[in-house]
């Protein structure tokens, strides 16, 4: 039986991780995900959970510790957000090539510089190639979801790598959302022991971790990793149908919202999509044909799925939240361009990158996009598909 509560997106991964009690933490603040160490820490003090909860004195020793745990046996989870997750950069690659299935909370926030402490995906979307899984949330309630569904991916014997469970700094973060809340046991039930098969303390088979990678065994080592992202795919939407069928609320790769006849169409990821809703639904009143797909999982990437859902239409949005400086538009863009390209009716394409730096993205943004779709159309040709808006000048 649900519960239902009223909690911001920090509190929610927090409770989230208490359900859960991983063996470990790694902790360190950094705005504006240090609400999800805090709520945990007030957890631990109340005995109402028995994880080792480790203070440390840097991002870069927060992740050093949960690789360490895991490597060890244990379950470990921590949170950051920017600069923060930047300080773990050399980590993250070791996660993953170690193949531990670490489970982070990333809180996403723009990238310094210049300094700024608001919402975009300069930070995750700058590790989308660090071997991670990645997950994003529209709201509080997917933030809850997705933390509970990324330990059974993550942990998967036939996936073995760790997630990253992204939700938007600010607006989901802190931002109080009415949320179903699951009870404990069925929580524990769902996300089940972590039992890896080798592990450091496992005195059965003594193992080393990270050892050197000599030239003729260290491609090998990445084919299996790339085997493991592929693997992954089948093992989210497993769990995310079991998910469904033990609380309720059904996932997938991305959601598509009144794409069935829709002429053109917006993709993007994260809160954002509750103002592209809210766009095509007014539009739609209008007699407009629109659509909208919002991105869930990022890594790995769904291009034939993405491919299937956008087959339809006859010109596509593609929405960065994050710059990427190719001249040549953002880490969406591209990943669903190249989706796209073997398709036999194949959509004009145009990328517009937005929102950096909590930059805000308005209905009257959304409709000028699909006004702007509409003259593509009109034209037969999308250029220039690198595009910028809400900029000022």
């Amino acid at each position: 039986m649900s519960i239902r509560d009223r909690l911001s997106g920090n509190e929610a991964v927090a409770y989230a991780m208490k359900q859960i009690n991983p063996d470990v933490m790694g902790a360190f603040p950094i705005t504006p995900s240090t609400e999800i160490p805090q709520y945990f820490a007030q957890y631990v003090a109340n005995g109402e959970v028995d994880t080792e909860y480790v203070t440390v004195e840097s991002e870069h020793s927060s992740m050093s510790t949960c690789i360490g745990a895991e490597a060890a046996g244990a379950r470990a989870v921590t949170a950051t957000s920017s600069c923060g997750m930047a300080l773990m950069w050399e980590l993250l690659y070791v996660a993953s090539s170690y193949r531990l299935p670490v489970t982070l909370a990333l809180v996403n926030r723009a990238l310094t510089g210049p300094i700024n402490i608001n919402n975009d995906h300069s930070d995750s979307m700058g590790a989308r190639d660090a071997g991670w899984i990645q997950i994003y949330a529209e709201n509080n309630q997917e933030a809850y979801d997705n933390f509970l569904q990324a330990m059974p991916i993550g942990e998967n014997p036939d996936v073995r790598l760790p997630v990253m469970v992204c939700q938007d700094g600010f607006i989901t973060s802190h931002a109080v959302e009415n949320i179903e809340l699951e009870e404990d046991a069925a929580v524990k039930e769902f996300v089940g022991e972590y039992n890896p098969e080798h592990y450091l303390l496992k005195h059965e088979n003594p193992l080393a971790v990270g050892p050197y990678g000599v030239s003729p065994y260290y491609m090998e080592a990445k084919m299996a990793q790339v085997q493991a992202m592929k693997n992954a795919k089948k093992v989210i939407l497993e769990v995310a149908e079991r998910f469904e069928k033990t609380f309720g609320r059904k996932y997938g790769f991305f959601e598509t919202y009144r794409m069935e006849d829709a002429e053109t169409a917006m993709v993007l990821i994260g809160s954002s999509a509750g103002t592209a809703r809210a766009t095509v639904d007014k539009l739609r009143a209008e007699g407009r044909k629109v659509g909208m797909i919002k991105i869930r999982v990022f890594r790995p990437f769904p291009a034939e799925e993405l491919a299937e859902a956008l087959s339809g239409v006859k010109a596509v949005a593609i929405m960065d939240k994050a710059e990427s400086f190719s001249d040549n538009g953002g880490p969406l863009f591209a990943d669903t361009r190249a989706a796209l390209y073997d398709l036999d009716n194949r959509p004009l394409t145009v990328n517009y990158v937005y929102g950096l730096g909590g930059r805000d993205f308005r209905v009257e943004d959304a409709t000028y996009i699909f006004d702007e779709l509409d003259k593509i159309v009109a034209s037969g040709s999308a250029k220039p598909y690198y595009r910028h808006i809400g900029q000022r000048g």
